[in-house]
């Protein structure tokens, strides 16, 4: 077996790929096929082409089986091959100050996020480039659909499936996927860690497929890679994007138990400038904090070793 740490990235990176469309066939052709026969009437939905349309089961079966195939099973492989490689760091992970910090700046930039994201829906292109605009607005209403669809819940236990299959699958999946191999590929390849952290960051954006939503989603990329790279634990930027996911969810059910419409979900709120302002401040001053304690504590532990 060739020693993994002189592996080539360019060869990592192709073999990621290939595990993807591996594990993605293993785990989604089955649930599809399970799927089919939950569903009772086989030949409708065949007939229609739409597996997931007025079949709660079978969509959150799909939607589990894609992260757990596209992302979680991928990354776990991968780190098999890598075994001399640490491609999930783990340390700290009962310091506590790591997880509060994360989850503190993620709220105390949530205004600027809300502000960033409504530019972004707002986005227009240039005419001669109409027909890709055309073709982006249909993937964002397509999309659009299918999450209106699954997270407009008005019953705990479907909020409860809800915050698993949408925020706690796919928050400890993708972020060992991303932010585990797919970023220490980038390390590797770019010879630079925040040059990884950017390019996974721009990557995890795109592969959502709504670019109406772009910018935050890249931006939270960004947050979850710098919480990786200064706390050297995966299980950081896992929690703050499950907890980013979760609140979405939590916000829905009380939307619909209001009788609010996904549309009222997705109106971007307006704060006062001020609000803005704080948002910005509170956020760099919570980002210093993070950083300077993170140093410290690798500091001590050179120190100690």
């Amino acid at each position: 077996m060739v020693n993994p740490t002189k592996s080539n990235p360019w060869k990592d990176f192709l073999f990621l790929l290939l595990l993807v469309f591996v594990c993605s066939i293993v785990t989604q052709v089955p649930a599809v096929i399970v799927g089919l026969f939950i569903s009772g009437d086989i030949e409708s939905v065949l007939k229609s082409g739409d597996l997931m349309s007025g079949n709660p089961a079978m969509t959150y079966l799909l939607l589990a089986s894609s992260s757990i195939g596209t992302f979680l099973l991928p990354a776990y492989f991968f780190q098999r091959m890598r075994r001399e490689t640490t491609i999930f760091p783990m340390e700290h992970r009962t310091n506590w100050l790591f997880y509060v910090l994360a989850i503190a700046f993620m709220l105390s930039f949530s205004p600027l996020m809300t502000a960033i994201g409504a530019w972004n829906e707002g986005m227009k292109l240039p005419q001669s480039l109409q027909t890709i605009e055309s073709w982006m607005r249909t993937q964002e209403d397509s999309m659009a659909a299918l999450t209106e669809s699954v997270v407009m819940v008005n019953s705990w236990p479907m909020l409860f499936t809800n915050i698993l299959v949408m925020a706690i699958i796919p928050g400890i999946a993708e972020e060992l996927f991303f932010r585990g191999a797919l970023q220490r590929i980038f390390e590797d390849l770019l010879k630079n860690k925040y040059a990884a952290i950017w390019v996974v960051a721009v990557i995890f954006s795109a592969i959502h497929v709504q670019f109406y939503g772009f910018f935050p989603r890249l931006l939270l990329g960004v947050f979850f890679g710098y919480m990786l790279v200064w706390t050297q634990n995966i299980w950081v930027p896992v929690l703050a994007h499950i907890v980013n996911n979760a609140i979405v969810t939590v916000v829905a059910f009380q939307y619909t138990r209001e009788g609010k419409s996904y549309s009222d979900l997705m109106e971007a709120e307006n704060y006062p400038f001020i609000a803005y302002i704080g948002s910005l401040i509170l956020s760099v001053g919570i980002a210093y904090l993070y950083y300077r304690y993170t140093e410290k504590k690798r500091n001590y532990g050179k120190e100690l070793g």
